[in-house]
């Protein structure tokens, strides 16, 4: 099993490298097209998307090549936390349905949807 964990250390290290050079890549050219506005406007939305998720995707890789050589306690406080994460990003309103639930809570009436990927 450590042998595994061992060669699976070595895969996301190599996807970390990866990700992280196209990820630097697009932040880099989205901030020039900012200033010389040369890319069309559909490639500039799909680099907007790639700017945040991109960055959570390198985050989870290098979170998962990180605590694969650690216990299993650290693991699971990581794929818990990793799951909060993506779930309130792809469903915002896990909350307020979550919340109300709960005896006496003030559940908020706006909607929060798309709050967290700002253009």
């Amino acid at each position: 099993m450590k042998e595994f964990r061992l060669q699976l250390e070595k895969v996301f290290d190599f996807l970390g490298e990866i990700i992280a050079f196209l990820v630097i890549a697009i932040w880099a050219v989205y901030i020039i097209d900012t200033n010389f506005v040369f890319l069309p406007e559909v490639l500039r939305n799909i680099f907007a998307y790639v700017r945040y998720w991109g960055l959570l995707v390198l985050v989870a890789v290098e979170g998962f090549e990180c605590t694969i050589k650690r216990n299993i306690i650290i693991r699971l406080i990581f794929y818990i936390l990793l799951a909060v994460v993506v779930i309130f990003s792809f469903f915002p309103d896990t909350y307020n349905m979550l919340i109300a639930y709960v005896p006496g809570a003030v559940v908020p009436t706006t909607s929060t949807a798309g709050a967290f990927i700002h253009f």
